[in-house]
């Protein structure tokens, strides 16, 4: 029986089935300081993302290079297997860690991410090995769901030393949640705003106001 044939016997994973997976190992180089813990009304970026993602997952884990910044969270940290490798070994290092067949990975500074479209790509992700949001020609890699199948694709990129998460894309199923799709939950597209400028924060803080 083929991969494929295996996987459509499959149920459809589930909050439960899969282990939500925080991405905190940046440098923070645009930024000038570890964006993870700057705040908006008084709440740090990596704070808002975990209280949207304990509401969801039955199991969370961070990836860090830097777990001593993030232990008042009380969550499973694991620092990168093969460091140098940016959002790729985080991916990588997510994937080998968890125990459930699945990870859904958010960077840490994404401040409006939306349980109710996690929940959608999660539901949707039958036969694909990854689900991720697609606006335009933009596709947002760091707020995705991914299977383990994907794994013999990554290390196969880092051989190759194809670093950017796409270029794997073309060799796995992908299920693109399109800007229609993400609209029916999150009208303005805020879930996929991230902060990588004091600027973009400033912004970020009016949409919270």
């Amino acid at each position: 029986m083929s991969d494929l044939e295996t996987r459509k016997g499959q149920k459809s994973p589930s909050p439960h089935s899969v282990t939500g997976v925080i991405l905190a190992g940046g440098k923070s180089l645009r930024y000038g300081r570890n964006k993870a813990l700057v705040e908006i009304k008084g709440v740090r970026l990596i704070d808002r993302v975990v209280g949207v993602m304990s509401g969801i997952f039955h199991k969370l884990l961070i990836v860090t290079n830097t777990p001593e910044e993030y232990a008042y969270l009380h969550i499973p940290m694991v620092e990168d297997l093969i460091k140098g490798l940016g959002p790729l070994g985080g991916l990588y290092t997510g994937l080998k860690t968890i125990s459930d067949e699945a990870g859904f990975f958010v960077a840490c500074d994404m401040p409006f991410i939306n349980s109710s479209l996690i929940r959608h790509m999660i539901e949707t992700g039958k036969e694909f090995d990854a689900v991720v949001p697609r606006v335009d020609w933009k596709i947002e890699p760091l707020h995705a769901l991914y299977h383990k199948t994907c794994l013999p694709l990554i290390e196969k990129a880092i051989e190759e030393e194809r670093y950017q998460i796409i270029r794997f894309f073309d060799e796995i199923r992908v299920r693109y949640v399109r800007e229609e799709e993400i609209r029916r939950f999150d009208p303005h597209l805020r879930t996929l705003i991230n902060i990588n400028k004091p600027e973009e924060l400033t912004r970020a803080a009016r949409l919270a106001r």
